[in-house]
């Protein structure tokens, strides 16, 4: 087992702690400022990145396990957007826009991050709660799903993705949990440490700038 996050020193630790949130911050600022837009959006996929990054780094159970979970979350999370995009089958009729970055299959390469990085966050925020590990996969899907009704109209608004037929459908949901969950069997069965200091903090941003974000739509 290999250990990243001891090799931090605690003033390291310290500054990563203020950076996450300076960064969904200047995010929820800068996209929500007409004149700063075009400048934040297409750092979009750079935060998720460097994101994942600071995770990663707080991330102290390197063992194989862990990597073949990272793996199948994002390969899982790339190609079933692969599939839901050319088909509809499975989130409903939608395409990517712009804003994420460079694609492959017409779908943005950082989505299997996102997915990497909602999954990692949800898995290890429940794993604190003392139940067993089916439940455990339940409540965590739920929080990833409950999480999406947020994501959902900013991420329109951003050219994230777009809707064809206008509406969010169901469907879309019904997917996010069930995709989810099979995801979170994966975290919550294969052997490696859940307790991530910063997974929660990361989370708790994510739901923050998404909700803040309708929030000032609302008003506007």
């Amino acid at each position: 087992m290999v250990s990243s996050a001891l090799r931090l020193s605690p003033p390291v630790r310290r500054v990563l702690f203020i950076i996450l949130p300076l960064m969904y911050l200047a995010g929820l600022v800068g996209l929500n400022v007409s004149v700063l837009l075009p400048f934040f959006q297409p750092l979009i996929p750079f935060n998720l990145l460097a994101s994942l990054g600071i995770l990663l780094l707080f991330h102290d159970d390197w063992r194989p396990t862990f990597g073949l979970y990272c793996l199948m979350a994002f390969l899982t999370g790339f190609f079933v957007e692969v599939i839901g995009v050319h088909t509809g089958l499975i989130f409903g009729d939608y395409s990517y826009g712009a804003a994420l970055g460079w694609k492959i299959a017409e779908v943005p390469v950082v989505i299997g991050v996102n997915w990497l990085i909602l999954t990692y966050c949800c898995g290890s925020f429940v794993d604190k709660i003392s139940t067993t590990k089916p439940v455990k996969i339940l409540l965590a899907a739920a929080c990833m799903t409950f999480l999406d009704v947020f994501i959902e109209p900013v991420a329109i608004r951003l050219d994230f993705w777009q809707w064809h037929l206008g509406e969010i459908p169901l469907q879309n949901y019904v997917a996010w949990y069930v995709i989810s969950a099979a995801l979170f069997a994966v975290f919550y069965y294969l052997p490696f440490r859940k307790n991530n200091p910063i997974a929660s903090l990361l989370l708790l941003l994510q739901f923050l700038f998404f909700a803040l974000n309708n929030l000032v739509n609302l008003l506007d």
